[in-house]
């Protein structure tokens, strides 16, 4: 069954190399938000399988946009796969205590971006 990705990403280059990637790479539904804002709406609206959310974005950063996903009935059972580019240990250790699967590091393979989803979600 094919399955339903809301990628959020304020970079429009980084939305569209993801989009191909998982369209070309497994045949998924791609859904694309650049702002926190319109992720919480799109993910109420559509009910995505997964989310993948960068944590760099302006006005309402992946952080709060996380929060406020998982404050909702709605959308607290849809998984979230934080995308960024901080990789510190420092970095690492502030998304441990967050209620993500798990956290990928930019630039990422959009060839192997679909694989990567499966592994982390146990699919």
């Amino acid at each position: 069954m094919s399955k339903c990705v809301l990628l959020v990403d304020d970079e429009e280059d980084v939305r569209a190399i993801a989009k191909l990637g998982l369209e070309m790479g497994a045949g998924w539904r791609v859904l694309s938000a650049s702002s926190g804002l319109e992720a919480l709406d799109m993910a109420t609206t559509h009910q995505p399988d997964v989310i993948l959310l960068d944590m760099m974005m302006p006005e309402m950063d992946g952080r709060m946009t996380l929060q406020k996903l998982k404050d909702n009935a709605a959308t607290q059972a849809i998984p979230v796969i934080l995308v960024t580019a901080k990789v510190q240990p420092s970095d690492q250790a502030s998304f441990a205590e967050l209620d993500v699967v798990t956290v990928f590091s930019k630039p990422f393979r959009p060839l192997t971006l679909a694989q990567q989803i499966n592994q982390a979600l146990g699919w």
